[in-house]
Order: C-alpha cells, then structure tokens, then sequence
C-alpha cells in the first residue's frame, strides 16, 4: 500500500514494504530529489536497515551457542509494516517479531519508522522498543538514494557533496560485502567539498567511521537547488551508487558490515546497539529540499 503526505511546500510517498520512501517532491518547483527505483541499476529507494547494517561474515552470525543467516542489511526492508498512526503531514509505521523473524534472529522488538513533514523538510525518526526478556542486540541504519541530475540540464559531475565539519575523509575499504584493514584518505577542498563522479563508487561505498560532520549539502554551484541532509549521533556513514546509476545514497548508520576477520559473535559485532527489557532507543536524520 503506497500512503502519501504533503504540505504547502513538499509532496511525499511511502510503501507499507519495508515503511521505505518513495518520493519526495517540492511542489514550489516540480522537482524530484529521491531515486526512482529503475531495477536496471537499483531497484530500491530509501530501505530501513534493521536488524544488522552491511554485510554478515558468510552471511552468518553465532548468538548463545546457535548460528543464524541473515543477508546483507538485514530483513525490515522486505517486510510489511502496518500503519498505524496517519495524519496530513506524518506516519508512523510500526514492525513487530513473528514466526518468521524469530527464525532468524532471536529476539521480541518493536521498530517504529516515523516521516514527519515541516515546511521542506522531511524527518525520519528510527524507535527500537525491547519488548522481551532478555538484552536486545541490533543496527539500524538509513539508505536514501537521491536522484541526480536534478534538472535535465545538468550532469552528475555538476555535483557535489559539501561536509560542514571534515576536511578529509578517511575510507574504509570495502570486500565481499565485509571492512577490509586498509584505509584510503580523501582530502576535501579548503570549502569541505568532494566532487561526484560515477568512478569514485566502482570499487563500492565509501564508509567512514566518526565522521565530524552532521549535514551534508548535496548540491551544483550551476543551479540554485539542492538539498541538506542532517544526521545525530549516528557513527558510522555510507555514500554509495550502483555503477553509473544517477543517483547517491547518503546512509547514517549505527552499526556497520563485518570486518574480514570477524569472529561472527554477534555480541563482537562493531556498532551493535545493546538495549536492556524494556527500554526504547530514538535516532533520525533529517532532508531539506531547496
């Protein structure tokens, strides 16, 4: 079921699959900044990463004696949320354990995906709710893919990327899916900029640790229009774009893919989030469109 919002100012659409994004509009100037999904490169917009972000070692993690698969990203991205809460401007959409889940990952949960729109600027609030027993132990993560060239009269490498506290960037390379130990310094330009070209993606995403910005302008010094993409306390990040795809994800994460020589204990694993019975946990990251 596809549910839309809109106000004065933006126009936005949500699949109850995966409670993923799937436009987002200005209505002051007809443009449309999220990817459209075309199968051909990517057939995904914005998918919710939960209960793991990246990839599984042999796509297998080890929990109190017992092995578990999941793939690359996890599961919530396929799954129906229901709907629960729907008003003119926000949505919240709300997945539980079942059957199914427990199969693969041993654990009650609550996750909440609340969009709430304000003037243009679209918010996306991530809630995890342990509502077992026992410690609950997952990743959450971001993957909004926007669409570029925003206007037909420009190219790809009319973008940019400008971060508002890094100077450089420190790469960690990605293999298989998994972090490898080698690393690769980007260094920005003096006003925090990394130009966008198809190349800089062909080995995979760019992910970073710790990075000290929290907005990334994403925009063309050839057009007035672009937009901000603002992220709290998230400390692991993903830029990535299929391979001469016109789009680019800006990905917050709270957690991270296996390194190459992981243990695959899912306790070990870098950037779980361990939630005691009965308490909740709250992340979001925000997208002004101008």
């Amino acid at each position: 079921m596809i549910i839309t919002l809109e106000n004065a100012e933006i126009s936005v659409s949500f699949s109850t699959k995966g409670a993923e994004l799937q436009s987002l509009e200005s209505k002051q100037t007809g443009l449309s900044y999220l990817w459209n999904g075309n199968p051909q490169f990517w057939g995904k917009r914005s998918p919710v990463l939960f209960p793991i972000v990246g990839g599984l070692k042999d796509d297998t993690y080890y929990f109190e004696g017992q092995s578990y698969h999941l793939p690359r990203h996890g599961f919530a991205r396929d799954r129906e949320f229901e709907a629960i809460k729907i008003s003119e401007e926000e949505v919240l959409f709300l997945l539980k354990e079942d059957e199914e889940s427990l199969k693969v990952y041993p654990f009650k949960f609550q996750l909440g995906l609340h969009y709430r729109l304000t003037g243009n600027t679209l918010c996306c609030g991530y809630e995890v709710l342990n509502t077992g027993d026992n410690d609950l132990w997952f990743s959450v993560g971001g993957h909004p893919a926007f669409s570029l060239p925003l206007k037909p009269t420009l190219s790809y490498q009319d973008y940019y990327l400008q971060f508002n506290k890094d100077s450089e960037l420190k790469v960690h390379e990605v293999f298989d899916n998994l972090i490898t130990d080698t690393t690769e310094t980007i260094r920005l330009t003096a006003a925090g900029k990394l130009a966008l070209t198809h190349e800089l993606f062909y080995k995979d995403a760019l992910v970073f640790k710790n990075l000290k910005s929290n907005k990334i302008r994403l925009k063309s010094d050839k057009s007035p229009h672009g937009l901000d993409f603002h992220f709290e306390a998230f400390p692991y990040f993903g830029i990535w774009a299929a391979k001469d795809a016109d789009f680019v994800c800006l990905e917050p994460w709270c957690g991270i893919a296996d390194p190459v020589h992981h243990d695959q204990q899912l306790i070990h694993k870098e950037g779980m989030v361990n939630l005691e019975p009965g308490k909740d946990w709250l992340r979001h990251w925000e997208v002004t469109c101008f």
